[in-house]
């Protein structure tokens, strides 16, 4: 078993990226201070061709060093948007017909496990802030909430670690 070097994992390049079809996913990041967890968001969002990020209130914005130092050149590849208010974002992607889910703890939120996506529907999932999630007022546009089942004594995930999880969950059930 030899670990495979870089150049044998057939990835795409930056144009064949922005050519390729995309999984109808955009995620919406809402007021996310770690420029670290924006990085590693992008890069998840690379991994399984995300169509587009939305950088929404203080989360800052490419290029910047630190996002750069876990995006590894991802901020080249996704496509990305700056919005001062995320719920214009919601409104505006309602507009469009994408299903807009944030992902968090509330009354009847859907069980990850429990979520099946609907066929040839594009989704927006919306990851609030590392201390305040959410916004209450994003909530309430959302067509549903999804939550990550937790068992342990702790509360939460970092926000980087649930998009990944959410991400890969929902790109395996696309498939």
């Amino acid at each position: 078993m030899r670990k495979l070097a870089n150049a044998e994992l057939e990835r795409k390049n930056i144009d064949e990226f922005k050519e390729a079809q995309k999984t109808p996913i955009i995620v919406i990041l809402d007021d996310i201070r770690s420029l670290h967890n924006i990085g590693s968001v992008f890069r998840t969002s690379d991994a399984f061709l995300i169509e587009k990020i939305y950088l929404c209130g203080i989360t800052a914005t490419p290029p910047n060093k630190e996002i750069h130092k876990t995006a590894l050149g991802a901020t080249e590849t996704v496509s990305w948007e700056y919005a001062k208010d995320v719920l214009e974002v919601v409104n505006q992607l309602k507009l469009e017909n994408v299903k807009v889910y944030s992902v968090e703890q509330t009354e009847n939120a859907i069980m990850l496990d429990d979520f099946l996506p609907e066929t040839n529907t594009k989704y927006a999932l919306i990851f609030g802030n590392e201390v305040k999630g959410v916004s209450q007022e994003a909530i309430n546009l959302s067509d549903g909430v999804i939550e990550i089942p937790q068992l342990g004594s702790k509360h939460s995930l970092n926000i980087s670690v649930s998009a990944g999880i959410v991400i890969w969950d929902l790109f395996q059930k696309m498939k």
